[in-house]
């Protein structure tokens, strides 16, 4: 007997964000679709400029009005009380009352997110006070035990200092500690390690996955290192400008990564420069070119002119994303579709 799948904390169906200039309108995000099942971690991966933060803050409401962006598509939350609500719909005042309490962020620098002239503790605990209408003492005892529990020593001295007298690794432990404080379903994390050296960048992944482990909450993490996502996630969404251009779960996609993007961004790491079944070559492994400007995307493939695989068919028309296994979607015309694998009858 099969169990019933779950429903996915997140769904996130044909999400597109368009962003008008002087020079033009300027796509960053084009119908990207993932989901995020409960108690899993979805990896948002691709360079700089794929468009990985514009969907996170799309995802929490906070692009800044003045962008006067223009968003389409759904982002299907089912809140702790098994509601289904689309965080691109509705209200600002239902938003308010998700955003820091079942659904959070951890921003990629803590130095421009924590407040510089209120203590650690208040930071913390207007957060409390504002979701769980707990008391001043209340609430400062609760930010106590949130930066005990994200391993701050002295955390009852800390509670009354500023951002700016902890180190960066303390103050992104401040940050998990401030988006974990009402116990989210959903954590955004934005490149949460980015500026921190290895040794604490690999504390606070192992203070992530625990947490996350003690609480049964998701995770979208958005990261460009690899490395991280092989170690820290359980399935992967990646991006080319502003486009899914691989879904799959994490040891699959490493294992035989099937868009020309994907092998290329794996080809990349140090220690694994080849792509398996072919020969490892001498030297480190570069994808050439930049990324096409947004203001004027290829007509077909966005990838086209970077790719060493390209054909003359994938300067004609943009592929679809096409499911090529039973979890894994690629956008490439030269992966064969799921239905295509199949052994054909004698």
């Amino acid at each position: 007997m099969t169990s019933a799948p779950m429903t996915p904390r997140l769904t996130v169906s044909h999400l597109s964000t368009f962003f008008p200039t002087e020079d033009g309108l300027v796509r960053s995000v084009a119908d990207v679709s993932f989901s995020i099942q409960p108690g899993r971690t979805t990896a948002l991966v691709g360079e700089s400029g794929s468009g990985k933060s514009v969907t996170s803050l799309m995802l929490m409401r906070l692009l800044p009005k003045t962008a006067n962006a223009q968003v389409s598509g759904r982002a299907d939350f089912v809140t702790r009380e098994g509601r289904t609500v689309d965080l691109l719909g509705i209200g600002e005042r239902e938003m308010r009352s998700l955003r820091g309490n079942q659904l959070s962020m951890i921003f990629q620098e803590p130095m421009t997110s924590l407040n510089p002239v209120f203590k650690i503790g208040e930071q913390i605990a207007e957060s409390v006070r504002l979701h769980k209408g707990l008391d001043r003492t209340a609430a400062l005892a609760h930010a106590k035990r949130m930066l005990d529990l994200v391993e701050i020593p002295a955390a009852a001295q800390r509670l009354h200092e500023y951002p700016h007298q902890l180190s960066g690794g303390m103050r992104q432990r401040v940050m998990i500690a401030l988006a974990m404080a009402c116990d989210p379903t959903l954590l955004i994390a934005d490149e949460p390690t980015t500026a921190l050296d290895v040794t604490i960048q690999a504390q606070i992944l192992a203070l992530m996955r625990r947490l996350q482990t003690e609480t049964g909450m998701s995770i979208l993490f958005i990261t460009h290192n690899l490395g991280v996502v092989a170690h820290h996630a359980d399935d992967v969404v990646v991006l080319y400008a502003g486009r899914v251009v691989e879904r799959a779960p994490v040891r699959p996609l490493f294992a035989t990564p099937e868009h020309p993007y994907t092998q290329g961004l794996l080809a990349c790491l140090p220690g694994k420069a080849h792509v398996r079944g072919q020969p490892r070559p001498k030297r480190l492994f570069a994808i050439r070119g930049q990324v096409s400007s947004p203001l004027a995307p290829p007509p077909g493939c966005a990838f086209e002119p970077r790719c060493d695989q390209a054909l003359p068919a994938c300067r004609d028309a943009m592929p679809p994303l096409i499911a090529t296994q039973a979890d894994r979607e690629a956008r490439c015309i030269r992966v064969p579709a799921a239905a295509d694998r199949l052994p054909q009858a004698a």
